[in-house]
């Protein structure tokens, strides 16, 4: 019973890791798609596409960073893991959430965008540059979310 408080901490890391992968990884699948069916038709569409493709990715990176910053908060990555109590675990595992849950949503709603962007990219591929800003837009709130946890799980004071 004395090590909850890192199970809870570990969880919180687990979950940022697991959540934010999840989503970029179901977003990279769906722009995935809409791009082989682009570069069947026109091969020389593939870097314009591919970038398109590589957008949803970015919220599985934010997930692993928040889980590597959360490891070395609390010792694991120095080898000298922290006796933390449940209440302090709680706080990490809650400070995880907003990358983890956030990462999975935008993750899958920016594959979705890209797609369609993809779309405009396979018609007009002048249009490129402002093809570009819809899926940016929704990487706007998984950089928000990724702040988010950074600076609470930075914050909360370790023993």
């Amino acid at each position: 019973m004395n090590q909850l408080g890192l199970v809870y901490a570990l969880l919180g890391a687990a979950v940022a890791v697991f959540l934010a992968g999840a989503g970029s990884a179901i977003g990279v699948g769906i722009a995935g798609r809409a791009a082989s069916g682009v570069v069947s038709e026109d091969p020389s569409k593939f870097a314009k596409v591919l970038i398109m493709q590589l957008l949803p990715g970015t919220q599985g990176i934010y997930g692993l960073l928040v889980g590597f910053i959360t490891l070395s908060q609390i010792g694991l990555l120095g080898g000298n893991p922290a006796n933390l109590d449940p209440k302090t675990g709680l706080l990490i595992l809650a400070a995880c959430l907003p990358i983890g849950i956030v990462g999975l949503i935008s993750g899958k709603a920016q594959g979705q965008t890209s797609a369609a962007a993809i779309g405009i990219v396979a018609k007009k591929p002048e249009q490129f540059g402002k093809a570009m800003l819809f899926p940016a837009m929704v990487e706007t709130y998984a950089i928000l979310a990724l702040l988010i946890s950074i600076l609470a799980v930075t914050a909360i004071p370790m023993p």
